[in-house]
Parts: C-alpha cells; structure tokens; sequence
C-alpha cells in the first residue's frame, strides 16, 4: 500500500525529506524521484497552485473514444467514494466522473471541474503528474503526494497511448479514499486504457488501417523465432526515447517512406546512441501500396548489427507477430475487452495492431533478443511525404507557441525566435530591432536606427553584421522592402539578388562564398505596428526557399512578433514603474546625528513592488526609520507605497509614538480599500490588498530604540562585538484589518550597533525556506567592524536571490550616541520667580559649550517656554538644553494642554509668546508623552554668510540706546 519499507511509512518519510533528511530505501523509487523533482522545481507543499486552462479540447478524437469507456467506468463503481478522470498529455483534465453523484457538490474545484492541469510541475507528486512522467502505471497512496490537499486521497493512473504511433494521448486516473484501495483497480485500469487505445486505432484513416493489416498479415507469415521487436515505438520510448529521439525517427523515416523500396538504415541518435530503421513495402488486400517504417533498437545487453548499404535486407530481418487471437471479455468491466500477448482485436474483420499487455505494474517485458523497437510511420509514398512535410511544419509552429515568448524580454524573445528557426527552417537567422523596441516604446522610423539584436546559426561563426551593432540598410534591400511593403520577401538566389548585393559587395561576397545562398526577410509585424525585421538564410540545403518556406516563415515570425510586442509593452510599463517607485522612494536623507545610513533598493526579476525606506528626523536629535512592503506589482503597487510614505511622514511629523503611527497608517489603509472599492468596476480599480510596516525611533539621549510591527519581519539587531540576534518584537496584523491593537517594544542599543531592517522579499524565496534565509542573514552581518554600507553588499551579495521573486528594501543604520557633556538638564518647581534663574544656568551653560552668540535668542525663547509652562502647566518642570547641529530647547511640563500660536491684537495682554518663539527659532513644536508634553525649539547655530539672524531681523527696527 506505498510503503516502502515495513516500519517507516510514507508520512514519516515524506515529512524526513522535506527536512532534508536521508529517505533512500524508505519509499518506492518513483515516488522519491518525484519528490526530488518537485523540490528542484521550486514547490512546497503548501504552495502547489495548479493552473487553470479554459482552451483544452472538450470534443477531440480523445474525449470521443473514451467517452463509452467512462460511461462503462461510471456505471461499475455506481455508488462508490470512486473519482475517474481523463486527462490529456499534459495533464490537463478533460473529463470526470464519480460513482457517487452527490460527490461532486462536496469537492474543491481541482477535484471536479474540468481545466487544471496536474502535471508535476505544478503540482507534485499525483497520479496524473507521475503517469506522464514515468510514462507507466502508477499508483499513489497518502502521504506519498507532494501536495498537503493531497494527502488524504489515493490514486491510480496509467498513460494512454496511440497505438499506431505509441505516443502518450492521455492519462486514465482512479481517485479513491485509501481506505477502498483494492488490488483489481490496476487490472481495470489498464484494461479501461486498452479499450481507449482501440477506440483511437478505430478513429485511424480506413488506407493506413488497410496497410497496417497488410504488413501484420506479412509478420505472421514470417519464419518462427525472427521477431526483432515488440511492435510499438511507444514501448520502445519508454526504454529511452525522448520527444526529440522520435522527431529524427519520423524525419528519417518520411525519408524513406518517398523511397518506396524495402531498406534497413542505421540512425544516429543524440548522446552516441544508434537505432536502425527497417522499410518494407505493403500491399492491401484491395491493391493499396504503402510503407511500413519500424524501429529497431538495441538493448544495453546486445549490439545489433546492420547492413553497411541501404537496400533490400534479407528475410530474417522481417519481424514476425503472432497471428491475431480472439477477443477475450474482461470479467467485472462489461464491453471492454483484451487480447493475450501483444495483439489485440476489434470487432471480426476489424483491422488488428499492437498494443502493450495490460498488467498489474504497468511495466512492459524486455523484447525478445536483446531489441525493443516498434512502428514509426505508415504511408503512401507519393502522399506521405506531403503530409509528412505539414506535419512537420504543424509540429514547428505548436513548439513555437511553447518556446517563443517564455519570459517578458524583448532580446531573449527574439533569440528564442531565431532557434527556433534554426536548422528546421533555416541554417541562419538575424533578426534587427529599432533601439526604441529595445526600450519599450513604439518604433517611429524603422528605415534608421536598426540594432543587430541576434545572429545565430548553424555555425558559432557566422558571416554576418555581429549582433550589438548599428546596421544601416538601404531602402532597396529585401529587408527594407518587406517592411515597406509589410509582405516577406523571397530572395530564392542571393547570388542574383543585385539589390542585396548593392548593400555591401564585400561582405555580400562573404556571405555568399560561405555558402550561403537563399533568403526570406519578414517583418515583425504585432497589432499593425512594425517592430523589426528577421532574416532567414539558407546554405546547407541546396534548393533555395520555395513559397512554402516563406509562408512558414511569415507564420512564424508572426507568433514571435506578438511575444516580441508584448516584451516591448511589458518593459515599458516596468520602465515606467521603476521610475515612479525611485522617484517615490527616498532620494537622499536629511543630515542628522543619531545614525549613520545606508540602503538598497532591488526590485522583483517579473515587475516592481511596492516596498519602501525611509528615515525621519525628530525633535531632540531623534530619528525614525521605517520600512514598509505593498502586497502587490505594478503600477498600483508602487502608487499605493507613495501614498503611504507621504502618510507615514506626516504622522511622524506629529512625533507619535511607535504604535500610535502604525494605528493611524492601520486606519488610512482601511479607508483607501474602502473608497477604492466602491469605484466602478470598469476603472478597473484595485484596493490596497495587503500592506506591512515596521517602524522604529532611535533616540542618541538615552540609546534606546522603540519599535512596532504590523505584519513585517522583524529587524536584525548586530551588537558592536558582532552577536546578531532579532529581537523578539511583538507581531501586530498587517496594515488595513483594523480593530486589533499594535504593541511597542523598547532596546539599549549601546553605540555602535547597527539596526538592519528589511522586507520579506530578502529571505522569502521559494527556492529556500526562511530558516535558511535568516541564516545566511545571520553570517552576512556577523563583522563587527563593517560600515553600513559595507553591510548592505555583504547583504545583496550573499543573502539576496540571483531573481528575486519580489523587490527588496534594505536599510541599514549605525546608531551614535550624543556625548552626556552636550546634555544640560534642569529640574525646577513651577515658580514664576526662578524663571530669571534659569536663564542665568543656561546662560553659564551656553558659554561652557562656546555658544555666546546664540545667548540672547535662547534666553528669550526659555523664558517664554518656561512661562508659559508655570502658567498653563502643573509641575514640575523639566529644562533641557542639547547641542547637537542645532542648540535644541525643551521644557516639558505635566500638562496635555496643546499650545497654539495666533495672531495678538493690540488690545491684547497676552498672546506674543509664542510668536516671538516661532521668529527666533527655526523649527518649534510639540511632543506628547506619557507624563505631559514637551515643547521644543531649535535654534540655528551658524548663520549664513551676509545675513542677519533672526534676532537682528526681529530687533532692527528697536532704536540704539
């Protein structure tokens, strides 16, 4: 039941090996290597998202021939916990059934509707995934699902194949609760997929099944004991073939089907392997003549031996089947039925081919000496090379759709064109694009400007204008005139194609004394606009390009162009948001004294996000530092994070603390997702989705930093001696849920600590889990004696993945102390009458720090903040003086009552107090604590050359005593 050892179970295996533990011996062999495919793939269990298609082929030859099977299945497990699917070859579900109807309102979507795809890469190890991988039946139990959804459930599946080609079509999957696992569900399973595989030979062409029968009748006429092979490619691929292996197969063997004559021919496949390819000409009973192509291929245990010239072989290399037997019913699965050995039947009269016996493992037994081999092509021979040709072609463009346009950059795209191209339709392929579609913007005059975007052939070396350059062409070359006249052009012989020559004769004679001798120039065309030109050219085959090769070409290009255009477009909206999300983020920091700065911005390898840094000076030489993230890419994103970096810069501006600055951005979040959901849905307008941010305030006084979190990593925190612990910083819910409060938390941070602050983008990678990350992290900041700057490349150099999946945000800060011989503190009952005799102490202070100058306006503004304290406040009153690159008052008292400045009429007593404080300082506000307020104002200590300070500004006017 898919354990693979008696006393370690898959569970316990499964949950050793994703820890990274030793599970070899402990769980079968074709579950331990899917699993180590999943995990090179980049899934996690949690993390198996499967896509969704909507264009999978609900009515093609495979749902037609086994919609009666299924029909069949559905019936025999009439009212069990029973989940049949077909899928298609690449493991998109076309069809489900269930035993029990009912079942079906109780399953996710995954498990009942038609469209997701199971292949490995999404999803893991499952049935249908590891089907098409081995290539087998298989079955999986529990546990031994790479999935986390997926481990409740049991499974079997088994590929389908064509029988005349032996290609995988499909996949057949029984899905069952463990508990209903039953021995006898593999027999009907692989019976079920026989009886698919007759349906499709059924669909087959009435000529290829008439000269299937003819060669079969030959093989059974053959000597006994001459038989090479089991009759099918299918099993043959199974012991090695790959896609690309069958392709040269089929290549050679058109190849001789045009020949019309019997022939054994040896074929080189990639990696130093040989297979030999046997034609034998065939008559049907009605006198249609054709050829039959099989394969030959040697087992690791035997050489097989071939003739040294093509021709006709003799006899005993024809192979030999048994002759056909009758049709056996299967027990327990009405209508479905099966032939012993490698043949099987239809109706009486029917045609017969080979198929693989159905068994329990789904394994097929080793072919008879030492060979395996099987059927490539049956065709006519003044047919078959037609439509071996568009079958050809067909298969070039569907590979196309695959290859071309896999990432969203315009010179790759272009590349992936080119080898494409390259040799199946031409020998070399250079393809020119205007610098401009390079940038992302729409090209204006394609005639200039040209940039030699790739060169590729056959050859490393190859005889044109090297990619990088500028090319100027004339407006009389084939490739100007194809975008002119927006057709491809067909230059059949370079030789004679004096307007090519015209271009540059030398290297025009390079070229053509390489041998290369045919040209189709076709422009890249997308949504009417023209974004370049490819150039394919041909020298190894001698016949010049034909029409046939030029509408190929135009069809190809024209795929490519739209990749190519969306590239474009994709790198222009990236251009565009990488510039609002730096102009957004800071481009320099204030100067202030507390710490020492230094940053990195990286956005995500797919597009920009919405992570964001900031530092803030405070009154009394604090500073904030914030690091925030926007769920999200785009342009969206990186306008959310502008909004909230503004808000988070106001809300710092009213020196809140920690916690309260988080609630008010908690707040704003809402009413953004709020306003913005009730726009109209054509907008196309999208709310904040998620955001979270990390703000803390360093304070170089007291050296101690008060931090708060709303779903954000927390900091890392090197001491000077190098130790680097991440404090354990209450985690508050991200930005926007509301209702739930934020905690603070409060460190000595002795000086000469550094405070690293990051977004997730840093140690989330779906590569490598975040214990690893942390890490590495850890290691990276692990030097006591590196700058901040040194830090953040230690940081991008050794932590940051080579293409983060989302942008990155480093900040990191030294922290400084200010010298405790700067800090002048009074403390003082609130009595008018000692106001004259704190300003005699400051006076004496300011002239120990060498500050007479600043004298006369600091005297003024305590005295009016001390009074104001003695009147409005309660005492005691606290006086405070720093000296820092300002000379900073601060007189707190424990009172909450906000000062306001105003205008005093001239009737007025009072009311000047504050407007005089606000003329003589260059910044002044007010800070709330927890005991009272405090009123600050910070006087500049250097004046600028040639102007007055601000009391000469505000006294001039007074006469000279």
């Amino acid at each position: 039941m898919g354990l693979g050892a008696a006393d370690f179970g898959p569970a316990r295996a499964r949950d050793q090996f994703l820890h990274g533990g030793p599970v070899e011996g402990t769980v079968r062999s074709p579950i331990l290597n899917s699993w180590q495919r999943s995990r090179s793939l980049g899934l996690t269990p949690e993390g198996c998202e499967l896509p969704f298609r909507q264009d999978i082929d609900l009515d093609g030859r495979l749902v037609r021939a086994a919609g009666p099977v299924l029909d069949r299945l559905q019936a025999r497990f009439a009212g069990r916990n029973m989940n049949v699917c077909l899928a298609d070859g690449h493991g998109a579900v076309l069809q489900r059934r269930f035993g029990e109807a009912s079942l079906v309102r109780h399953l996710a979507a995954i498990q009942s509707v038609p469209g997701f795809v199971f292949a490995e890469q999404f999803g893991g190890t499952n049935g249908i995934g590891l089907a098409l991988a081995e290539r087998q039946l298989i079955n999986v139990y529990g546990a031994e699902h790479f999935a986390e959804r997926a481990q409740t459930n049991a499974c079997a599946a088994i590929p389908v194949r064509d029988p005349l080609s032996g290609r995988i079509e499909g996949v057949l999957c029984f899905g069952y609760p463990p508990s209903e696992a039953d021995a006898a569900l593999n027999t009907v399973i692989s019976r079920a997929a026989v009886a698919i595989e007759r349906r499709l030979l059924d669909q087959s062409s009435m000529r290829e099944r008439a000269l299937l029968q003819a060669y079969l009748d030959a093989r059974s006429q053959a000597p006994a004991g001459e038989t090479t092979g089991n009759g099918q490619l299918g099993e043959a691929a199974g012991s090695g073939l790959d896609r690309r292996d069958e392709m040269i197969l089929k290549e050679r063997a058109a190849d001789l089907i045009a020949s019309a004559q019997r022939a054994a021919v040896e074929v080189f496949l990639p990696g130093g392997r040989r297979a030999t390819l046997l034609s034998r000409p065939v008559t049907s009973a009605s006198g249609l003549e054709g050829i039959v192509i099989e394969a030959v291929l040697p087992t690791p245990h035997r050489h097989l031996a071939v003739l040294a010239e093509v021709g006709a072989p003799p006899d005993d290399l024809a192979p030999r089947v048994p002759a056909p037997t009758p049709a056996v019913s299967l027990p327990g699965l009405p209508g479905l039925s099966e032939l012993p050995g490698h043949l099987y039947a239809t109706e009486p009269g029917r045609p017969v081919t080979t198929a693989r016996p159905p068994d329990t493992t789904g394994t097929t037994a080793p072919a008879t000496g030492g060979t395996t081999g099987g059927v490539v092509l049956i065709g006519e021979p003044g047919v078959g090379s037609y439509a071996v040709a568009a079958r050809r072609r067909l298969e070039l463009l569907s590979e196309a759709s695959t290859r071309i346009g896999t990432t969203l950059d315009v010179s790759r795209t272009a590349r992936e064109l080119a080898e494409m191209a390259v040799p199946r339709l031409a020998d070399y392929v250079t393809i020119d694009l205007p610098e401009a579609v390079l940038r992302g913007e729409e090209p204006t005059d394609l005639q200039t400007g040209l940039h030699r975007t790739v060169v590729h052939g056959i050859r490393a070396h190859c005889p044109f204008y090297p990619a990088g350059e500028r090319v100027a062409l004339r407006p009389t070359t084939p490739q100007i005139r194809c975008l002119i006249d927006r057709q491809p052009i067909l230059e059949p012989d370079l030789s004679a194609a004096t307007d090519w020559i015209a271009q540059d004769a030398a290297h025009a004679r390079h070229i053509l004394d390489d041998g290369i001798h045919s040209l189709i120039a076709v422009p890249l065309l997308a949504r009417g606009i023209a974004l370049g030109i490819a150039s394919f050219y041909r020298s190894q085959d001698p016949a010049p390009f034909g029409d046939d090769d030029r509408s190929l070409a135009q069809e190809l290009t024209t795929r490519a162009a739209i990749c190519i255009d969306n590239a474009r477009r994709f790198t222009r909206e990236h251009t565009v948001v990488l510039a609002l999300q730096r102009s957004l983020l800071p481009q320099r920091f204030p100067e202030q004294s507390a710490v020492e700065v230094a940053h990195r911005y990286l956005p995500a390898a797919s597009g920009v996000g919405g992570d964001w840094f900031d530092v803030i000076p405070l009154s009394g030489t604090r500073v904030a530092l914030v690091v925030g993230d926007v769920v999200g890419h785009g342009l969206h994103a990186a306008a959310t994070m502008g909004r909230l970096r503004t808000a988070a810069r106001n809300f710092a501006e009213l020196d809140l603390p920690p916690d309260e600055v988080l609630t008010h951005l908690d707040n704003l979040v809402g009413r953004l997702d709020r306003d913005e959901g009730t726009e109209d849905a054509s907008c196309d307008s999208t709310g904040i989705i998620g955001a979270s941010c990390l703000y803390a305030i360093y304070d170089p006084t007291s050296q101690v930093c008060v931090m708060a979190r709303s779903g954000h990593p927390p900091p890392a925190l090197v001491r000077p001696d190098g130790t680097v612990t991440f404090p354990d910083l209450p985690a508050g819910p991200p930005l926007g849920l509301g209702g739930l409060p934020f905690e603070t938390a409060a460190f000595h941070l002795p000086e000469g600590s550094r405070l690293v602050l990051y977004t997730d983008g840093l140690i989330g990678d779906r590569h490598r889990d975040v214990d690893t990350a942390l890490d590495q992290l850890r290691q990276a900041l692990a030097q006591p004696s590196r700058s901040p700057e040194e830090t953040c490349a230690e940081v991008v150099r050794t932590v940051v993945p080579e293409h983060p999946d989302d942008d990155i945000a480093l900040l990191v800060a030294r922290t400084h102390a200010l010298d405790p011989r700067r800090i002048a503190t009074w403390e003082l009952p609130a009595d008018p009458s000692l106001v004259s005799g704190i300003r005699a102490a400051v006076t004496r202070q300011l002239a120990a720090w060498g500050l007479e100058e600043v004298v006369f306006a600091t005297e003024l503004l305590l005295s009016e903040l001390v009074t104001n304290a003695v009147r409005y406040g309660n005492g005691p009153i606290q006086v405070r003086l720093l000296h820092d690159r300002t000379l900073i008052c601060e007189v707190a008292d424990t009172s909450s009552t906000a000062p306001h400045l105003r205008h005093a009429a001239s009737t007025d007593e009072g009311g000047r107090g504050l407007f005089l404080v606000a003329q003589l300082a260059q910044a002044w506000g007010t800070r709330y604590t927890a005991d009272g307020k405090v009123i600050w104002a910070e006087c500049a200590l250097e004046t600028p050359g040639g102007q007055p300070d601000a009391t000469e500004r505000y006294f001039d006017d007074i006469p000279a005593l």
